[in-house]
């Protein structure tokens, strides 16, 4: 269990009310605003610190991280995001309730200027399994209130979990119409699973914003303008995120990306996300494989298919292991494999999936297999088109499932053509932004490949382009 942070305390209920969530009096004063925020409303004669929102990641069954970045000017040049050179404290809650009538868990943090001003809070001590609400406030200013969750208890039953996943979110290529659907399908959890940002932007669409980043001021910048995107923030806002990162927040496949570089694009990933303390970069490292756990239904292997790879082995050795010994020791109903680069063999494709490491998918695959896995799913990024795939076994059987999620934006509208079978182990494939809203129960997962009508127009609508079972023991997609 993760510990307190500073000055965090459990509270009994503790009247609070949300900014915008309250009615006014005549005089235009919220009513029922406690005193001391009464008081900081008048207070707050300095910018809005809060214009890159607020986020919440990584659940575990009593707590989870609260993320924020003070940024009153987020376009500043230096990446400062106009804050001064000084450390700032800064309040967060938690309550059962969107009006913080029932305040649970509040604490202190320190943001500093090292971290760009960032907060990552680990509340901890909450209920296993129910939705909270949490919220900032620093300088007499209240941050946007948000929705989060707790994961069931260890071992507990759970009904179902509803998953969003997405990846590749290039800013100038089209308007973020997937996030704005997802947000409001409101999934209990958002798997990100690559490119939240592109480090080189042409602008098709929109303002790319600042150009390619090379040092940690233009990082901080890059991120900083992806999060002025609404339709981003609500998508944050709406449920906790687990996310990892693939190539481009640092640069295309890695290539060129120096030691400096590096260095400065996993600090401002762990600036800008919802990541835990452990992720904490030790110089251009960056610990993002890890394990999470919704009771007994699923667990989640989340992968880093970049940082570790050498000759015959997309992991490295020591994350394989791990995973590995994760997929033996699990007694979930689901284990999900969450990661970046297209899994299931195929003819063709792009370079630096798990088709150049065949060893390594084989290895997995076995893995699973030998350790008796209930069921195993495969969650992918990067490709920039939707994929139902059926991944094989040693004896051709069918061993588990790949959900490729397409792009938020990059790749342009898409030809808009579903495509049934075709290249290796693909059931349908279609070329169309959006994302993937994947349902588990202990009978069966429901995949729903959600897409957006077209990312060059910001009025463009989100539909239901193809659904999916898998029964519980019986891997192969059924479509329905």
């Amino acid at each position: 269990m993760t510990a307190l942070p500073r000055r965090s305390v459990l509270l009994g209920t503790l009247g609070a009310a949300a900014a915008g969530l309250v009615p006014a009096t005549p005089g235009g004063e919220p009513a029922a605003v406690p005193r001391w925020f009464a008081g900081a409303l008048r207070q707050a004669t300095t910018p809005d610190p809060f214009t890159l929102g607020v986020a919440s990641g990584d659940p575990s069954p009593d707590g989870m991280v609260l993320w924020t970045r003070l940024a009153p000017e987020p376009d500043a040049e230096d990446g400062r995001g106009g804050m001064p050179d000084r450390a700032v404290e800064v309040e967060w809650e938690v309550a059962e309730d969107e009006r913080f009538a029932r305040v649970v868990a509040r604490g202190t943090e320190t943001a500093t200027p090292e971290l760009a001003h960032s907060v990552h809070a680990e509340p901890a001590g909450l209920a296993p399994g129910r939705e909270y609400f949490y919220r900032f406030r620093t300088g007499g200013h209240l941050s946007p209130a948000a929705r989060t969750r707790t994961a069931p208890a260890a071992g507990a039953a759970a009904a179902s979990l509803t998953i969003a996943t997405a990846s590749c979110a290039k800013f100038g290529a089209g308007h973020f119409t997937a996030y704005r659907g997802l947000a409001a399908d409101a999934p209990d959890l958002v798997l990100h699973l690559g490119d939240y940002f592109y480090e080189t932007d042409r602008g098709e669409v929109r303002d790319p914003g600042p150009p390619e980043p090379t040092t940690l001021a233009g990082y901080r910048r890059t991120h900083a303008h992806q999060r002025s995107d609404e339709d981003l923030r609500a998508a944050h806002a709406v449920a906790p995120w687990v996310v990892v990162w693939d190539d481009h927040k640092v640069v295309n496949d890695w290539e060129g990306a120096t030691t400096d570089r590096r260095r400065a694009a996993a600090q401002a990933y762990y600036e800008h996300m919802p990541l835990r303390r452990a992720s904490v970069p030790d110089g251009p490292d960056i610990q993002l494989y890890r394990r999470l756990s919704w009771g007994s239904l699923a667990t989640f292997h989340v992968l880093d298919t970049r940082q570790y790879r050498m000759r015959g082995s997309m992991l490295g050795a020591d994350q394989e292991r791990w995973l590995l010994r994760g997929l033996r020791d699990s007694a979930a109903g689901w284990d999900v494999l969450a990661q970046q680069v297209f899994f299931a063999p195929r003819r063709g494709g792009k370079s630096g999936t798990w088709g150049e490491f065949t060893g390594s998918r084989e290895r997995v695959v076995r893995g699973w297999t030998e350790a008796g896995v209930r069921n195993a799913v495969v969650l992918t990024g990067d490709e920039h088109v939707h994929h139902a795939n059926d991944i094989p076994g040693d004896d051709d059987s069918v061993a588990g499932t790949e959900l490729v999620t397409t792009s938020v934006t990059s790749g342009g509208d898409g030809d808009g053509d579903a495509k049934s079978g075709g290249s290796g182990s693909s059931v349908w494939s279609l070329d169309r932004r959006g994302y993937v809203l994947a349902t588990f129960t202990p009978a069966q997962m429901r995949a729903d490949f959600r897409t957006v009508s077209r990312v060059s127009e910001p009025t463009a609508t989100v539909r239901t382009a193809a659904s999916f079972v898998v029964p519980d023991r019986e891997p192969g997609l059924n479509k329905v």
